[in-house]
């Protein structure tokens, strides 16, 4: 079963090659959030992946950590890309 954890943690990581190039070459900054934010994804999973995998549960509180600031970092962008002005120039709350 360690063996088949390991595989899928090196298979996640071979998807981050897909987030790199959106992050490097993505048309708009929201796409290269939603890139950023497949890396936060794909780091916990593999670091869950690890920590069953080597049996060290401290690994597992970090993925945790990461899954947390993953969430708030999508708060942040959302909040700073969305301005609450609508087209009529009325500004929402």
């Amino acid at each position: 079963m360690t063996l088949l954890y390991l595989v899928l943690a090196l298979v996640l990581i071979f998807t981050l090659a897909a987030g790199l190039w959106r992050i490097l070459r993505g048309p708009t900054p929201a796409d290269r959030m939603l890139a950023a934010q497949l890396f936060g994804t794909t780091a916990v999973a593999v670091l869950l992946l690890l920590a069953e995998a080597s049996d060290y549960p401290a690994v597992r509180d970090v993925a945790l950590v990461f899954a947390l600031l993953a969430a708030v970092t999508m708060v942040a962008f959302v909040r700073r890309s969305w301005s609450g002005e609508r087209e009529d120039g009325h500004v929402d709350p």
